[in-house]
């Protein structure tokens, strides 16, 4: 496992190179999106031809958004989207892009092996690792197993105590819930299902900081 940053570099173009998987993780909040927007442009302004992939942005739509104000134009994945014939009949491509990979299905993270082996594309995805119960998503689970490089990103989440935020806590009314589908998707503001990043020890006594 390695740490990472906004400025990871950009390939030296080799022919018959092989390609890299690569998987970035971090809780909420730790700028996934923001690096997958960073590294879209620092590998286009190289000349490099790139497409970028998401599913349940929080926009709603089928772009990769970031916190800070950051967007960009997706193809958004759906769980019967074939990743392989998408990106090679849009040939030539060099990288592939691919944030929220943790909610793809695990045959796409195989998709997604196969184009870095098989055409020795480079397949950059980001995500959560585990979710609201902290149990690992299964897409994450695989790249975990498969990727050849694995960074947790390093911009520092806080708990409401200070304490590094590790744990995404599913919050319903205003209440910590343990139970439900996997997959809700909500962000971290006052909706009645959102979400709140805290430390361990708060994450496990379901305690959020509020009075």
């Amino acid at each position: 496992m390695t740490e990472s940053s906004a400025l990871s570099p950009v390939p030296v173009p080799v022919a018959n190179r092989d390609g890299v998987l690569r998987f970035y993780f971090g809780p909420m909040d730790c700028g996934k999106s923001t690096l997958a927007l960073q590294m879209n442009y620092n590998h286009g302004r190289q000349g490099r031809r790139g497409m970028v992939l998401t599913k349940h942005d929080r926009s709603g739509g089928p772009r990769i958004t970031s916190r800070i104000g950051l967007g960009s134009e997706a193809v958004e994945v759906d769980d019967d989207l074939d990743l392989v014939a998408l990106v090679t009949d849009r040939k030539p491509i060099d990288y592939v892009i691919c944030d929220e990979a943790c909610f793809y299905t695990v045959a796409q993270i195989e998709q997604l092996a196969d184009l870095t082996d098989d055409f020795g594309i480079d397949v950059y995805a980001f995500g959560l690792a585990s979710d609201f119960r902290s149990r690992m998503f299964p897409a994450a689970q695989r790249l975990f197993e498969l990727a050849d490089e694995i960074s947790r990103l390093q911009v520092e989440v806080l708990c409401w105590c200070g304490r590094p935020g590790l744990l995404n806590a599913r919050v319903v009314d205003g209440a910590l819930v343990r139970t439900g589908e996997q997959v809700v998707i909500g962000d971290t503001g006052a909706d009645p299902v959102r979400y709140q990043v805290l430390c361990r020890r708060h994450y496990r006594s379901g305690d959020l900081g509020v009075s």
